[in-house]
């Protein structure tokens, strides 16, 4: 009996010192789930977090050709949105593999060491990117340097008016909403971004009034970056 109690008692003290060690080997998951996922008169604002968050995973998906469903995933599973921003930048210009690059980051410690083995032409990185590397800048603002290149490059925004939103203070998320319902519309953009920031509407609203349904946002915005890239030179 007492064999018994003891090796009952081993057991349980060997479980419980076994479930801090199996907790640190599980990885860290973001939450990416939204559970209001279309627009209410009645609580104009519930859903503006899965309507930024939509809009720019369907931007990033068109400028990189990418399925939307591949980001959203690395986001549940903890990849940050400026990571992903930075990595698929640098992978487009140099064929690297962004999975790779997303590794060095990890390994290395920051992206500008990951970046310079690569060798991309400054005129391929992009101004803004290149000046962020060369300050070592931290992921977010690097992350801003390469959303802000590619607003550019597919017409969401003007320089002077980019510039304005970013001092008025609109983050990444804001500014691809904001062009793509200035686009929809014809409207300046920075009116929106005031218009929502100074609590007069919401996003939700703003996209309900420009006819923009939730299921279409991604068609729209796929819309956008395809006819301003076939409208570039060649």
């Amino acid at each position: 009996m007492l064999n018994s109690i003891c090796r009952k008692l081993l057991l349980t003290f060997i479980i419980a010192i076994m479930l801090p060690m199996q907790a640190l080997a599980i990885p860290a998951i973001t939450c990416h789930c939204f559970t209001d996922r279309s627009y209410d008169a009645a609580r104009p604002t519930l859903a503006d977090p899965y309507f930024l968050a939509t809009t720019a995973n369907s931007f990033f998906a068109a400028v990189f050709g990418v399925e939307k469903k591949t980001i959203v995933v690395k986001k549940q599973k903890g990849v940050s949105a400026d990571d992903l921003w930075i990595a698929y930048w640098l992978a487009a210009r140099s064929g690297a593999d962004p999975e790779s690059l997303l590794l060095g980051r990890k390994s290395k410690g920051n992206w500008r060491q990951v970046a310079t083995p690569l060798a991309i032409p400054d005129k391929s990185m992009g101004g803004r990117v290149v000046e962020a590397l060369k300050v070592n800048a931290a992921d977010d603002r690097l992350a801003e340097a390469v959303v802000d290149e590619l607003l550019l490059r597919f017409r969401f925004h003007g320089e002077a008016e980019l510039a304005a939103l970013r001092k008025a203070g609109a983050g990444n998320q804001e500014l691809i909403m904001t062009g793509l319902i200035a686009a929809k519309t014809r409207q300046p953009a920075m009116k929106y971004y005031h218009d929502v920031k100074g609590g007069g509407t919401s996003w939700g609203a703003l996209l309900h009034r420009a006819k923009i349904e939730p299921a279409e946002i991604q068609s729209e915005v796929a819309a956008m970056v395809t006819t301003s890239a076939e409208s570039r030179p060649k």
